[in-house]
């Protein structure tokens, strides 16, 4: 085990330590937890896909069983349903469950994500400020990226196996976020049209520049067109060169959900990293490593991992999970830069 997998492992073990909350509610939303607190659905369809990445790393049956008892948490407190109101959300729990069906061949979880990806299109696909994905159902004039990536990467994935359909909304939610939320210097916008007055908003989330990455990246996986890539890798290099202070990404994270932003953009910088040439990917993987060496060095709190905002630092006050979500994110992608399976293949060369 290289030292990067045993500190992912203790990563993994410190959602326990400091958020953990018993089989029925499986963990808090907040260290120190709070006497009430809320249900966060796609905040626990992230913690699904983080227990998937140690049970991809490990092979660990446990962590599979994890991941489980986590998505039948979130159906069972979300009053038996998989589905909800925000597109975005059911996009990602989506996204968790398909993968559980591709690691560990859990049939029903396949059929989960296949029945949400249906209800989003169903209810959520439409015209209106040009072919997209709504976000949520009260507002289906209101669309944004924090919908459309998701939505773009999940139907990437099943046209990957097979399904043509899919692979056509892939590629037009793509261009849709091309086309209205991608700037000129590779930066993407969040939504158009949310307060009812046509005008795009101009927040340069993390969030919004790691869906695209990762829309670009899947979309590429099933369609082999490499243009795609560098779409991808300009929007990478201009999230790092703009929204990161002493090499972390910072000023996002109001310990709620801001918390995930920056995790997904580790998520999908890791899904690009192996599909680029050694030249290119350089930068970004060194970026990977001197994040989070300054996680590792400032987040330490016996012998365990509790993540603030500013990896530059030790955590202070409440923490959020979905801030601890996205360091545990983060630290999975370094294990894996350094067990090399992030190093470009031999075909991204050519």
């Amino acid at each position: 085990m290289s030292v990067w997998d045993a500190r992912a492992d203790v990563a993994q073990l410190s959602i326990d330590r400091f958020f953990g909350a018993g089989e029925r509610r499986m963990v808090h939303t907040t260290y120190p937890p709070r006497l009430r607190e809320p249900f966060h659905y796609w905040w626990l369809a992230h913690l699904v896909d983080v227990r998937l990445d140690a049970f991809a790393r490990t092979g660990a049956s446990a962590w599979a069983g994890n991941a489980r008892r986590v998505a039948r948490s979130i159906r069972r407190r979300n009053h038996g349903s998989l589905f909800n109101d925000y597109f975005d959300d059911m996009l990602w729990y989506a996204l968790a469950l398909d993968r559980m069906h591709t690691l560990t061949g859990d049939e029903r979880a396949g059929e989960n994500a296949r029945a949400l990806w249906e209800h989003c299109v169903q209810h959520g696909w439409n015209d209106t400020h040009g072919a997209s994905m709504a976000w949520r159902k009260q507002q289906l004039d209101y669309k944004n990226t924090p919908a459309n990536g998701p939505f773009v990467i999940l139907s990437a994935r099943l046209g990957a196996r097979g399904d043509a359909r899919a692979l056509e909304y892939a590629g037009r939610g793509f261009e849709w976020l091309t086309t209205r939320m991608r700037g000129a210097d590779g930066m993407v916008l969040d939504g158009v049209n949310r307060a009812g007055d046509g005008r795009v908003d101009g927040w340069r989330f993390t969030y919004n520049q790691g869906v695209y990455i990762g829309a670009a990246s899947a979309l590429f996986e099933a369609t082999g067109d490499r243009a795609l890539l560098g779409r991808a890798s300009e929007t990478a290099s201009a999230a790092i060169a703009q929204l990161t202070a002493g090499a972390v990404f910072v000023g996002e994270d109001d310990g709620g959900d801001a918390g995930l932003f920056r995790g997904i953009f580790y998520r999908y910088l890791g899904g690009l990293l192996p599909h680029m040439g050694a030249d290119a990917a350089a930068p970004l993987a060194d970026f990977v490593r001197g994040s989070t060496d300054q996680l590792w060095a400032h987040g330490l709190r016996d012998g365990r991992l509790l993540a603030g905002d500013d990896w530059r630092e030790p955590a202070t006050g409440r923490i959020a999970l979905s801030t601890q979500l996205s360091a545990v994110m983060a630290l999975e992608v370094r294990a894996a830069l350094e067990r090399s399976e992030l190093t470009p293949r031999e075909s991204a060369a050519r």
